[in-house]
């Protein structure tokens, strides 16, 4: 990366640069072709609370006060449906100030679209057409669609991930109430707190010999580096589960897993326990290094889904806390004050990663506010955050939606690429720094003084000396 343009050279790069500009020009004309006007928002504007942090840019005619580089256009293409335009799309750049992964850079770019007078599978079918005229001109086949759609819940429960690979099986099955009368002390202790026994079958066609007893050890460990306090396991032998645990467990119960856990001859049951949403997380995360082990991933597939029924809300299982599970602007599907709130928002995932996130939008100021103040905030921090984006949705807006795709995982998932920076001309490294041009970097203090900021070389103080107290 420090001699990128060098590496440009190579022939699987400019393959992956020609991917690139192929595929938003099959955008752009599926898009144009659909009457969506292509329009440009704001880069710098104002710093509002959206989930992530913002890159912040000094302003030098107003001291003190700052612009912020935009996490999404979501505010914009909201407001530009205020105004009428009621196809907007774009390609968006957008920056969060997050940590760097291997699907993830301080600046990405998002095909962005918002329709007026639209419900959710108006949105979807687009999506749907937009992903098949793309598919066609690229591969010169089609996707099958339309895409298959699984609720949030389900897809909790039986693979532990909003976000679930469907290219293989290893689904868990809840065994809560199969075991919940068990004499079997971490499972009595966990369920009376709330938490949830789950178990995945591997089959002995999967299994067989390739998972043996140092095997079950190792995953054992594994799953404790998932969060999940351990493992518990049975084998399918002579009809009857076995395992060195068996004995906390009466027959009839035994009896009772094997049936809901369809095991056979042979088969080996992991059983995960804990709080409901890290054990599945935890378990999310198991089946993958287990799909990946055991080679049950098949090469070349593309299976799309659509994530639906999703809520409107997180609550924190301490505090209590209520944030929002998308963002705040989705509109709820039943009334706030219900125990459960519904959102009309949905998740595109590919492979077991998540291409884009799209919903139906709050239209209405009074229910807007309501939202904000449902997730904490107080009339002060409404009015200064959000005041011109209420104000705005005052002077009518139509009801409308839409959605963001991210175009850097697309590609990288759609060229085989491990990392989005392979798809990326000239990308950061995990530690969000260019290594060729080495970014960021201090700049000239004559530049700050015009900005009228100044920074503090803490590591250079001494904490310890009386006299540098005024200074610390």
């Amino acid at each position: 990366m420090r001699y990128r343009y060098l590496d440009l050279r190579r022939t699987e790069m400019i393959h992956a640069m020609e991917a690139r500009s192929r595929f938003l020009h099959l955008v752009r004309q599926y898009m144009e072709e659909n009457r969506f006007l292509e329009i440009e928002t704001p880069i710098l504007a104002r710093s509002t609370p959206e989930g992530a942090r913002d890159y912040l840019v000094p302003s030098r005619i107003h001291p003190g006060a700052f612009y912020a580089l935009p996490q999404s256009p979501q505010l914009f293409k909201q407001m530009l449906m205020i105004g009428s335009m009621d196809r907007y799309y774009q390609i968006a750049r957008c920056f969060r100030d997050e940590d760097s992964r291997k699907d993830r850079q301080p600046e990405f770019t998002q095909i962005d679209m918002e329709m007026s007078f639209v419900d959710m599978k108006d949105i979807q079918d687009m999506i749907e057409g937009l992903i098949t005229y793309v598919w066609r001109g690229l591969f010169g086949t089609e996707p099958e669609t339309p895409f298959r759609r699984i609720g949030y819940r389900e897809a909790i429960e039986s693979y532990g991930s909003d976000k679930p690979d469907l290219r293989y099986d290893l689904k868990f099955v809840s065994l809560t109430e199969t075991v919940k009368d068990a004499p079997y002390e971490i499972f009595q202790r966990i369920i009376k707190a709330g938490g949830i026994v789950a178990g995945i079958n591997l089959k002995a066609e999967i299994a067989g010999e390739r998972v043996g007893r140092n095997d079950v050890d190792r995953y054992i460990g594994q799953a404790k580096k998932f969060g999940l306090g351990g493992l518990t396991w049975m084998r399918c032998k002579d009809g009857k589960l076995d395992s060195n645990i068996t004995k906390y467990f009466t027959p009839e119960i035994l009896e009772a897993i094997r049936r809901k856990m369809d095991a056979e001859e042979g088969d080996l049951l992991f059983l995960i326990a804990g709080p409901r949403k890290s054990t599945y997380e935890g378990g999310g995360n198991l089946r993958r290094k287990l799909a990946e082990d055991l080679d049950l991933v098949p090469e070349g597939e593309m299976q799309f889904i659509w994530l639906v029924d999703c809520p409107m809300f997180d609550i924190d299982p301490v505090s209590g806390k209520y944030d929002a599970f998308h963002h705040p602007f989705v509109l709820p599907e039943n009334d706030l004050g219900d125990e459960y709130v519904g959102g009309a928002c949905f998740d595109l995932c590919l492979n077991g990663s998540e291409l884009g996130s799209g919903s139906l939008r709050i239209h209405d100021p009074a229910l807007q506010t309501e939202v904000f103040r449902k997730i904490g905030m107080d009339e002060d921090k409404i009015m200064a955050d959000f005041g011109f984006f209420v104000e705005a949705l005052g002077y009518g807006a139509p009801p409308h939606g839409g959605m963001a795709l991210g175009v850097d995982r697309f590609l990288s998932i759609l060229l085989g690429k491990e990392t989005i920076r392979d798809v990326i001309a000239f990308p950061k490294n995990k530690r969000a720094v260019s290594l060729l041009d080495n970014s960021p970097a201090k700049v000239d203090y004559r530049k700050l003084e015009e900005l009228q900021i100044m920074t503090l070389a803490i590591e250079d103080m001494d904490f310890e000396d009386p006299e540098n107290a005024d200074e610390v």
